[in-house]
């Protein structure tokens, strides 16, 4: 394995390494809810990856060419995902709950050559997917590339290194636009993940890490899968997080790791941990001190984002940080909490977050085909404004504070208002729409639309609720759609979106 300090490498060659090194440690088992777990050594990890990235090339998938990938966590996910990186494709993860219409433009932005979904995927959008010249079904099983009909081939001897700045791979971001930003990660971003994550998290060889969050976020991408076999670790997988199976999985298995979000937090509050677990630890958005229900496992915090591709913020659990800090600032990158003048923040200040590092290795490489987007994210000097306010504490630590945008996060994922406004402003009669967040007992918020009907027209809420379920998935459909008169405004004619949160902070908590 070549990986050095500025990130040079790729991941075929990683996991050639472990597999001539521990050919026989566990590298993955995938552990269903409706059948025995699947287990791969390294040497099989090696061998599935690199017959499925031959059987890639027979399709005429080559160096450069973008494939999506939509499926929910599975095998397939994972050997998919790493033989393109092998081959030198660029793998693009997109939300298996995807409508058809947010889905037809992830593959036409990205102007994927083929597809690897699941058959949900397929039943929900098949329109789209009819646009590419090639898409293959995952059975979402162990046998991958035989039941699929995504073909094998016997690999060559050897596989040339790919350039450590050759795209690799491709996640849509939500945010404060009306479209999901495409950013590209590199080669070098993908071992730079590894490598700082496992260092963040202490992971080694001996660590088996439950991961049961979605592999096309970053969360479960880079800070679970890359950091863990970066450090030749075990990954156990989940379909999805389970309150109930958590602990009965994580006791069987032995897993020493896993990564919360603050929906996994709430669930797990109202279940009896499992005797004879071995965490020594989770990662989490904020730390976490041990307790009952726990399990007697403390959380560190970290902080990372899509664009910044690891951590640059990351917590410590010996000695341990204050409970609900984000961290310090990370070794591996420069930080910055600025007031809007520019200059630094003080003790007990809340300021601009700022992060600074090299495009293409410890940040994302572009925000695909769009060079203003990049060139607003990212300034000449390599600093990124994250678009989150936070607050340095006495002692050094950051806590959260607010996003700068308009961005909600419902369950532990980042959901752009402006996303499901475009969608809402095509009904029919709509002048305007303000989605806004209501808090909410399990996912922490949910949106809520604020609908404005044009002069003389009037909107009908099922038909609004009818065009959600057709343009958006599940978690970006509004709850609730509230027909209004008119909306709170400020300077310019702004609608005054604090205002409507704080009409629906004092409603209170949904559920």
């Amino acid at each position: 394995m070549t990986a050095t300090g500025d990130g040079s490498g790729d991941l075929g060659g990683l996991l050639g390494y472990w597999a001539a090194a521990t050919p026989s440690a566990p590298a993955l088992t995938w552990v269903p809810f409706d059948g025995p777990p699947v287990a791969w050594t390294y040497a099989a990890l090696r061998h599935d990856v690199s017959r499925l990235a031959a059987g890639l090339a027979r399709r005429g998938v080559r160096a450069g060419d973008p494939v999506a990938l939509v499926m929910p966590n599975c095998p397939d996910v994972v050997l998919v995902w790493a033989a393109l990186l092998q081959l030198g494709a660029v793998a693009v993860c997109a939300d298996p709950r995807s409508s058809a219409a947010e889905l037809g433009y992830v593959l036409e932005h990205s102007r994927a050559v083929g597809a690897v979904v699941d058959p949900v995927v397929t039943a929900r959008a098949r329109e789209p997917l009819d646009k590419l010249p090639w898409v293959v079904e995952s059975s979402g099983r162990p046998e991958v590339g035989r039941g699929t009909g995504l073909l094998m081939a016997d690999p060559p001897a050897g596989w040339a290194t790919v350039p450590a700045q050759a795209p690799a791979s491709i996640q849509y971001t939500s945010g404060t636009t009306s479209r999901p930003k495409a950013v590209v990660w590199t080669q070098a971003n993908c071992l730079w993940a590894g490598r700082v994550g496992a260092a963040h998290q202490g992971l080694t060889q001996a660590d088996t890490n439950l991961v049961h969050l979605p592999l096309f976020h970053t969360n479960a991408l880079s800070y679970s899968l890359l950091s863990t076999l970066f450090a030749g670790g075990h990954v156990v997988l989940q379909p999805r997080f389970s309150a109930s199976r958590f602990w009965p999985v994580a006791v069987e298995h032995g897993a020493t790791w896993s990564a919360l979000v603050s929906f996994c937090v709430r669930a797990l509050q109202t279940r009896e941990p499992l005797p004879g677990h071995r965490f020594r630890g989770w990662g989490n958005s904020a730390a976490l001190d041990p307790a009952p229900w726990s399990g007697g496992v403390a959380a560190l915090g970290w902080f990372g984002m899509t664009e910044t591709v690891s951590h640059p913020i990351i917590g410590s659990l010996d000695p341990p940080d204050p409970p609900g800090t984000m961290g310090r600032p990370a070794r591996e990158y420069a930080v910055a909490v600025l007031h809007p003048d520019g200059s630094p923040v003080g003790a007990g200040e809340v300021g601009d977050l700022r992060v600074r590092g090299i495009p293409g290795v410890s940040l994302f490489a572009e925000y695909l085909r769009d060079p203003e987007a990049t060139a607003a994210a990212v300034d000449a000097d390599g600093w990124l404004r994250t678009g989150d306010r936070v607050r340095l504490n006495e002692g050094g630590t950051l806590s959260f504070v607010e996003r700068e945008g308009d961005l909600l996060k419902v369950g532990g994922e980042n959901v752009g208002a402006a996303e499901i406004e475009r969608v809402l402003l095509q009904v029919p009669g709509v002048a305007e729409v303000a989605v806004v967040g209501a808090p909410h007992e399990m996912l922490g918020e949910v949106p809520v639309a604020f609908v404005l009907p044009r002069a003389g027209a009037s909107v009908i809420v099922a038909e609004v609720e009818a065009r959600c379920v057709a343009g958006l998935s599940p978690m970006r459909r509004p709850r609730e759609i509230r027909i209004v008169s008119e909306l709170p405004r400020v300077t310019l004619d702004k609608v005054a979106k604090a205002v409507l949160r704080g009409i629906l902070r004092e409603e209170g908590v949904r559920r």
